[in-house]
């Protein structure tokens, strides 16, 4: 349907696309991974128009509609859902207004005497009414009726505004928009952001459900390996094609640079040997030929090309810390509301050191309140929250806490406040676990990206010992090897953690029990995440 064929793409200040090449056909479904800046947005904007490739070119059959649903939603909030719904139909509305103007001409008493200008609109108004009935005008109620229910909106819904709803709703009606254009391509920016694991698996089945082609940009990997049977990986402004899902990927990517190492270490050795043989041989009486035989061969020998140095990932650890007692938190009978709506009723829970647990439901559930309550941020209305009697020390990562950093405050400072005693080398040393090289740790707080602001905030967190740490949505922002980073931590980490997060990847690859937050009571599951969806199932 649509190739990409040598596609570069060269700003001012730098490459980001230098060889890229892929394709993709009617109705797969593929997922674009690569670092943050890699260029996968780029190629989204070059596919839609937005912007134009430097070199190359974008190859496709006939003609294929490309619909783009962005991270940033377009919707008119004081639009009702039926009404953005219809948005949708852009040509019909015109032609539907002006039929509606023409009729309110034809009802007025001044028209109604002037048989020359009525007989004129009745002529426009069987012109436009051809042209409704020719653009599917008659089709269009049908088409919003029948799409309501697989979004998940009743009759009454309909007509409540789009600004009542909350973000993953919105969602669903800006998408419910681009399916009704019906498109032959659909681009989705990481879709999953900001959503509750109720409506990802909604998000999910839907797109399976869907017979048009999708490109998918997203680091979350379980979504991508529900969805997607093929990977474009970028690297280096370089494209490599992977015929399988993410973990056939990840598994795949792993053998051939393995395969690849072997290969050009092997070939290496051989160069070595023959440029000895070359050398020794030169000025030999009998043996000249053969070496400046050799010397030919080895012009002409295709070389293996080594594998490419990535930039070094973050790594970091969590500091020890001194063990806690057994019991590590007691929840009793609390009851917490927040406005009119029950958050907890009655809810007990008994934690102990070395659990990892992550909450699971659905937004404004009370995950994030349970945290806060649990920290002393807010004082409970009923019952009583104690930590351990004996050496409990908490961390908490708020979900929003790196966009509350200092942006005047450069990295390096920020660290100094926090550990003042600590030498420059063991600050750099230390920065440089969280991706923070050589001068990066004099950048100004408001010159980082999402994803470096997220590292500075669990740089921040993890400076200070603690062996009960809590996590609000950790990986927001962080790219895929930070987050395997974060999960290796995570699993050495001796102490008690407790997570909420909506990357289920995340959660299966941390977590020892799930506890599910649903009609105000918590619900525990001893288990990993997916004995939890095993339960679930059952």
């Amino acid at each position: 349907m649509i190739r990409l064929d040598q596609i570069s793409k060269i700003y001012s200040t730098d490459v980001v696309l230098k060889n890229i090449n892929w394709e993709i056909k009617k109705g797969e479904k593929i997922g674009l991974v690569g670092s943050n800046g890699a260029g996968k947005s780029t190629q989204f904007k070059i596919l839609i128009g937005e912007e134009d490739q430097t070199s190359g070119s974008v190859l496709k059959e006939g003609n294929p509609k490309i619909s783009h649903l962005k991270q940033e939603l377009d919707c008119n909030l004081s639009n009702t859902v039926r009404e953005e719904l219809e948005s949708s139909f852009r040509d019909i509305r015109i032609v539907s207004n002006k039929l509606l103007e023409i009729e309110n001409q034809m009802k007025s008493l001044e028209i109604s005497r002037d048989s020359e200008k009525l007989t004129n609109l009745v002529k426009q108004l069987a012109t436009y009414q051809e042209k409704f009935e020719a653009l599917g005008g008659y089709q269009m109620q049908a088409e919003v009726e029948k799409i309501l229910p697989k979004l998940g909106f009743s009759q009454a819904d309909a007509d409540k505004l789009v600004g009542n709803f909350s973000g993953g709703w919105q969602m669903k009606v800006a998408l419910g928009k681009i399916i009704l254009q019906k498109p032959d391509l659909l681009l989705l920016d990481e879709p999953t952001n900001h959503l509750d694991l109720e409506t990802i698996f909604w998000l999910e089945e839907y797109l399976i459900s869907l017979k048009i082609a999708i490109i998918l940009i997203s680091h979350d990997r379980y979504f991508l390996d529900k969805l997607c049977k093929k990977i474009i990986f970028i690297e280096s402004g370089i494209s490599e094609t992977y015929n399988g899902n993410y973990s056939f990927f990840v598994e795949q990517k792993s053998l051939n640079e393995e395969s690849q190492k072997k290969a050009f270490d092997l070939q290496q050795k051989e160069i070595e040997l023959q440029r000895k043989y070359i050398e020794r041989f030169r000025a030999s009486a009998t043996r000249s030929k053969q070496a400046k035989s050799r010397e030919k061969q080895l012009k002409k020998l295709s070389k293996i090309d080594p594998i490419i140095l990535r930039k070094k990932s973050p790594s970091f650890n969590f500091p020890d810390c001194p063990r806690s007692g057994k019991s590590v938190l007691q929840i009793k009978d609390l009851s917490h509301s927040f406005e009119e709506k029950i958050l907890l009723l009655d809810v007990n829970l008994k934690v102990s050191a070395g659990e990892k647990i992550a909450f699971l439901g659905p937004n404004g559930c009370g995950k994030s309140t349970l945290f806060k309550l649990i920290m002393k941020k807010i004082k409970p209305e009923m019952g009583e929250i104690n930590l351990g009697k004996h050496n409990v020390i908490t961390s908490y990562y708020e979900q929003n806490q790196a966009e509350a950093l200092s942006v005047e405050n450069q990295v390096i400072e920020l660290i100094y406040a926090k550990a003042p005693e600590w030498p420059q080398q063991k600050v750099r040393t230390f920065l440089g676990g969280f991706g923070f090289h050589k001068d990066s740790v004099f950048k100004y707080v408001k010159q980082l990206s999402g994803g470096e602001k997220a590292r500075l905030a669990l740089a921040l967190m993890i400076i200070n010992p603690s062996n009960f740490l809590l996590l609000d949505e950790p990986t927001n922002h962080l790219d895929l090897e930070t987050k395997e980073n974060l999960e290796l931590a995570i699993n050495n980490y001796k102490g008690t953690v407790f997570i909420i997060s909506h990357d289920r990847y995340f959660i299966s690859k941390v977590a020892n029990r799930i506890i599910e937050i649903k009609e105000s009571k918590l619900l525990s599951y001893n288990g990993n995440y997916e004995y939890f969806l095993a339960k679930k199932k059952n």
